[in-house]
């Protein structure tokens, strides 16, 4: 066979077999996400990390979309990059905060054009940082449910979307975030992502919420391996909520020798994917921060 035939087949492949279909198969899937580097340093770090992970054929890789909508076009190059030139099925995020419809219809055409099928379809946090009150553009959309449906009319994309086991910053509790979901299923959604799990229990309890109303959803777990104690901090900072103590308090005995600190960051993040597992999630969705050694290490773990 031909180069050229078997890598169309190849794409061909990667268009019509959607995250949904791979997350209900029998076996769990595995996927990393990775953010747009800010220079051409950060994108070598970047392509030295796909390349390595690359090897682990993970089901689908997620390209991050900055607060704001920041990053929106190297968000898109590197999306379409991926899908390009190497053998990876990306999922391009999107969010709702900053663009008014046109930007967005633009933006979703901008991955069609380029083959991309697969988009997360984000609300996103407020322009001015956590804490700060929502307020959506004059002519875009208040809800992440009304983003799901808005890609879902423009062609044939398979949606995913954003899960809080810890609680969004804005719900009264996890009944509220279980209704968010299927709120987004209805709207057209196939799979949902968590933030990242650091408590299983939330996780669970969530899923769990979901099902009783009825939602076949799959809930996709993300765990990030926690390699020094910087990325404590930050890892709250983004998620919005406080570390749970079991967490912070074995990282704490690792005390300021970052080795011992990376260590048991590591072992946390492995004890959270297998019991993930065990207890029947669709698969484990890893926060790399572009890099891969960390992942790697826990993937074989597991």
């Amino acid at each position: 066979m031909a180069h050229g035939t078997a890598s169309s087949m190849v794409r061909a492949e990667r268009f019509t077999r959607s995250i949904p279909e791979m997350v209900q198969a029998d076996a769990p899937t595995f996927s990393f996400e990775f953010f747009p580097p800010k220079d051409d340093a950060a994108a070598t770090t970047l392509w030295e990390a796909i390349r390595r992970l690359e090897k682990l054929s993970p089901s689908f890789v997620s390209i991050t979309y900055g607060a704001g909508g920041t990053t929106r076009d190297r968000t898109v190059r590197l999306t379409q990059r991926v899908l390009e030139s190497t053998s990876l099925t990306p999922l391009a995020h999107l969010t709702c905060v900053g663009h008014s419809r046109d930007e967005l219809r633009r933006v979703v055409g901008q991955y069609a054009a380029a083959g991309v099928h697969n988009i997360l379809a984000l609300r996103g946090d407020p322009q001015g940082g956590l804490g700060e009150p929502w307020t959506p553009h004059p002519e875009g959309f208040d809800h992440a449910d009304e983003l799901v449906a808005f890609i879902r009319s423009l062609g044939d994309f398979t949606v995913g979307v954003a899960a809080f086991p810890d609680g969004h910053p804005e719900s009264r509790g996890v009944a509220d975030d279980a209704e968010a979901l299927v709120r987004k299923e209805r709207a057209g959604a196939g799979f949902a992502v968590t933030q990242m799990v650091f408590d299983v229990e939330n996780y669970l309890r969530l899923r769990d919420e979901v099902a009783r109303r009825g939602s076949s959803l799959p809930v996709i777990p993300a765990i990030m391996p926690i390699t020094n104690a910087r990325q404590v901090v930050r890892m709250a900072e983004l998620a919005g909520q406080p570390m749970p103590t079991a967490v912070t308090d074995r990282l704490g005995r690792a005390g300021d020798d970052p080795a011992a600190v990376r260590a048991e960051g590591l072992a946390i993040a492995t004890e959270s994917s297998r019991r993930l597992l065990d207890e029947g999630a669709p698969g484990i969705h890893f926060i790399t921060m572009n890099r891969s050694s960390a992942t790697l290490e826990v993937f074989g773990n597991l």
